[in-house]
């Protein structure tokens, strides 16, 4: 007897089956998310040294800055990654 997990797995791998990625696809995937991890630990760096020296008034500001340059490279993060997972829709 399945469990109600197996018997939801089952149906969501009905509707949309899973793509299996090539090794390539892999390695495509690996070189995006490091080249992104390293984006933004250079932005936290930059931006975080900038923090401790600002004065209180501006500190707002670049917190807001950095928030915004993370999100901003995770969405290019993800928009890489679905290029790559899915070359005819790009």
């Amino acid at each position: 007897m399945k469990s109600a997990y197996e018997l939801a797995m089952s149906r969501l791998e009905k509707s949309s089956p899973a793509v299996q990625l090539t090794l390539d696809q892999k390695q495509q995937i690996a070189e995006v998310d490091s080249s992104i991890n390293a984006k933004i630990a250079e932005k936290k760096i930059f931006l975080e040294d900038q923090i401790a020296k600002a004065p209180y008034q501006e500190r707002e500001s670049l917190e807001r800055q950095l928030v915004s340059e993370i999100a901003r490279l995770e969405e290019k993060r993800e928009r890489d990654k679905e290029k790559i997972r899915n070359p005819a829709a790009a």
